[in-house]
């Protein structure tokens, strides 16, 4: 029963967030938090802290104990004696030991600033991906809202043809119109009707992808705002690319990665040094003999203590430690040449973004000009076809003109909004709130 509640109301309280208006900013922000790609690298971002974490370690001993036991059966060595005996024994040892590495060529350190390197390289792929996944949800809210003012325009569109409809019907009653006029303007109700289905189709498809980018439930209603945002001033900002911009960082700490990489391969070249301390004993008895010393006596007796060091000196092991180093280096220039083509990307990414801003703000100020010319002409030729002097073609025509425009300059308005902040975006500039 307690289920058959709780469902209900967690229903209900989906769809009352899902009616409400939600702005650009908080449609990022959710994005940011729930996309999976997103969630994805977080994951590969705490692997690389444990891999950072392993490189710490690889500077403490290794500690280590063995417990082993056997039997022998027929021809052995007697411990005690150290000569060989048939009879059947057993064994038992114990051994508590720790290595620790004191020289390997420095390639424990170079493996840590590996690792340090690569997870701030995780962050900064982090933050891209959730730049980029805010970016999407731009471009999606953005389509969303341009198809809402289409349709909002279509059902304008529909309203003013049904009336013009009724008013030419009255004028043929009255012999001012002929049935052309009437089936003319009843084409035009028709395909009004038919671009209104056409865009909210549209517009249902522009939702759909929104929420697939916000991992939105797809079932869910999901209320964006419908007021389009007025354009400010036009200010000084310039098309300079911000040098702690995510995915330049990123690329840029990847070299360095694979700049610490390569200095580890080199270590390979050097001779390694380890010391390694132990503590051992035994525990030996003759299988079916009642004369063996007890396990406390032998325990403490056997017990022996080692300390010693080792040296490494590589001689040669078949090329492998030259072609790691070749290819290390290679994959070091690879990355510097990735840094420098990832920088004039962003460069020319940027430089465009600028451009169409000012394009799309200009282009802005002069569709709203057509917009007002093309109102003026399609009333004065609805009120030149009340009074016989123009046909429904020529209305027809500068309704379609008309409402182009509009469309149009919806679209520009919305352009510049996105072009500002995708310059802001290469500025540096954070664009969803955190």
């Amino acid at each position: 029963m307690r289920y058959q509640i709780v469902l209900p109301l967690l229903m209900s309280a989906l769809t009352a967030i899902g009616q409400e208006a939600w702005t650009v900013e908080r449609c990022m922000k959710f994005a940011v938090e729930h996309n999976h790609e997103v969630n994805i690298q977080a994951l590969q971002l705490d692997n690389l802290r444990a891999d950072r974490v392993r490189a710490v370690g690889a500077f403490l001993p290794s500690v280590g104990a063995s417990i082993g036991g056997q039997y022998n059966f027929g021809r052995a060595i007697d411990p005690e004696t150290n000569t060989y005996t048939n009879v059947n024994t057993f064994y038992n040892g114990y051994q508590v030991y720790a290595a620790l590495p004191v020289f390997d060529g420095f390639s424990r350190l170079h493996a840590l600033r590996a690792a340090k390197a690569s997870v701030l390289m995780g962050q900064s792929v982090l933050r891209q991906q959730q730049d980029e996944t805010a970016l999407a949800v731009l471009q999606a809210y953005t389509s969303a809202l341009y198809y809402q003012g289409t349709i909002a325009m279509a059902r304008e569109k529909v309203e003013e043809t049904a009336l013009l409809l009724k008013q030419t019907r009255l004028l043929e009653e009255v012999g001012r119109k002929s049935a052309a006029d009437v089936a003319q303007v009843e084409s035009q109700q028709a395909e009004a009707e038919y671009h209104l289905t056409q865009q909210q189709n549209l517009y249902e498809s522009a939702s759909l992808e929104l929420k697939k980018v916000m991992a939105w439930p797809l079932a869910s209603d999901l209320v964006i705002e419908a007021d389009v945002p007025t354009l400010p001033p036009t200010d000084s900002v310039d098309y300079s690319l911000s040098p702690r911009h995510a995915s330049l960082e990123a690329s840029r700490l990847q070299t360095d990665v694979a700049r610490h990489e390569w200095h580890q391969a080199r270590s390979a070249l050097y001779p390694s040094v380890s010391l390694n301390v132990g503590m051992s004993t035994t525990y030996y008895k003759t299988l079916h003999s009642s004369t063996a010393t007890p396990f406390s006596e032998q325990f403490r007796n056997n017990r022996g203590e080692y300390i010693g060091a080792t040296l490494s000196i590589p001689l040669f092991n078949r090329m492998q430690t030259i072609t790691s180093i070749r290819r290390a280096k290679n994959n070091y220039c690879i990355a510097q040449e990735a840094y420098e083509q990832k920088r004039l990307e962003l460069e020319k990414l940027s430089r465009e973004a600028w451009q169409d801003w000012h394009a799309y703000r200009t282009q802005t100020a002069q569709m709203v000009h057509k917009v007002e010319a093309d109102s003026i002409a399609y009333q004065l030729t609805k009120r030149q076809f009340e009074e016989g002097l123009s046909t429904a073609i020529d209305l027809r025509s500068t309704s379609a003109q008309l409402l182009q425009s509009k469309a149009t300059l919806l679209q520009c308005r919305l352009m510049a909004m996105v072009k500002e902040t995708l310059v802001k975006y290469y500025k540096g500039a954070q664009i969803w709130t955190e």
